[in-house]
């Protein structure tokens, strides 16, 4: 798990001016100030179309949808990224809990956090769970 000081700089690098001036108010929040979306408001939570799921912010590849599961818990969910150097992982003690972080390895653009250990018969036991307004499908096939 990486810290604040080892996630180094990011590939993908704007001013906050120009991140506001790219994103919505809403992509803003969620991926530049780690924000939440509501659970179960998201276009991708139930959505199981085959494809590539990119960050929103910068368009690098996170997750496919191979990988995507019915977790019922009104975020996307994923079992891994596409590959483990998409993401970066980070601990996070906001809220006063003790989770792990989910970034965008390219611009550091926060998804959203992944669990372990919840019972999911997933082959790695973890759920990524992600917000919708930080991941945009391009559907393939």
């Amino acid at each position: 798990m990486s810290s604040d000081a080892s996630i180094g700089t990011p590939k993908v690098s704007r001013s906050d001016a120009e991140w506001r001036e790219q994103l919505t108010p809403e992509e803003y929040q969620v991926l530049r100030q780690a924000g939440t979306e509501r659970p179960f408001t998201g276009e991708y939570d139930e959505v199981f179309t085959e494809g590539v799921y990119s960050c929103r912010a910068c368009g690098a590849e996170l997750f496919r949808s191979e990988t995507k599961f019915a977790s019922h818990c009104g975020w996307p969910s994923f079992y891994a990224p596409s590959a483990d150097d998409n993401v970066i992982l980070r601990e996070d003690r906001a809220m006063g809990m003790t989770r792990v972080e989910v970034l965008c390895a390219t611009c550091h653009s926060h998804l959203g956090h992944v669990f372990s250990g919840e019972g999911y018969g997933t082959p790695t036991d973890q759920r990524y769970c992600m917000n919708s307004v930080s991941l945009r499908l391009e559907p393939t096939g």
